[in-house]
């Protein structure tokens, strides 16, 4: 499997655009209201990004944020044995029984351009059986997972950290990124769920602004595209 340096794809990406545009870092810098200084160590892939940067980075190179990082996975290593496979969009699964809850949810997702497949799940039972390609779902190749699932904690038939107990202790399936979504950041839950294997949290009800403070601790933004070593294994 090859060894991807993101922030050093993602600052080509970034280059490249900014130059196909014929514009200076300082001009890209005004428009995107960042520092000069930012631009210069971004492009050299020193810099560590938020959704909040990329989203002001992606507005100022007239582009969204996944065609951005499309850009930047067409530079990867293996893009050239499978560019078509670099370009895919992978499933994030939601799993949140409160109707509106969820709804805010995938707006704060259109607010940061996010243009993924997002399945929905109201209960554990049922995101337990597409994981694990059970039951209704047992035609899913199960190499086939999804990258992130951002999980609710209080859910009917299966509670949240009984899935995220299950999901952890499988070896297929431990690699998703898996963000709680809980009522208050003083939850006795989150402990607990950090011992199983949760890697961020994100206090109810998901905005803009809550779903870009998790970006820089799961690199959110890259694991949205599909891993290029499953379609060149």
């Amino acid at each position: 499997m090859h060894k991807i340096d993101l922030k050093s794809l993602l600052g080509n990406a970034i280059r490249t655009k900014r130059n196909d545009l014929g514009i200076s870092q300082e001009e890209l810098a005004d428009r995107a209201g960042l520092h000069r200084t930012y631009i210069s160590d971004i492009e050299r892939g020193a810099r560590n990004l938020s959704l909040e940067s990329i989203d002001k980075l992606a507005t100022a190179l007239q582009i969204s944020i996944a065609s951005l990082f499309i850009n930047a996975g067409d530079q990867s290593p293996a893009a050239g044995e499978s560019a078509a496979a670099s370009a895919s969009l992978v499933d994030i699964l939601l799993v949140e029984d409160n109707e509106n809850d969820a709804e805010m949810t995938l707006h704060a997702f259109k607010e940061a351009r996010l243009s993924n497949r997002t399945r929905h799940f109201t209960d554990g039972a049922e995101a337990l059986d597409y994981v694990f390609c059970r039951n209704r779902y047992s035609g899913r190749k199960i190499d086939d997972r999804p990258q992130v699932m951002l999980l609710d904690l209080n859910l009917p038939k299966v509670k949240g950290i009984e899935v995220l107990r299950q999901i952890k202790a499988h070896d297929s399936t431990k690699s998703i990124h898996v963000i709680v979504l809980t009522v208050s950041q003083h939850d006795a839950d989150i402990a607990q769920c950090r011992k199983l294997g949760a890697e961020a949290y994100i206090v109810k009800p998901v905005n803009f602004n809550r779903l870009s403070e998790v970006t820089a601790q799961l690199k959110l933004y890259w694991s949205l595209l599909e891993k290029t070593s499953s379609a060149v294994a």
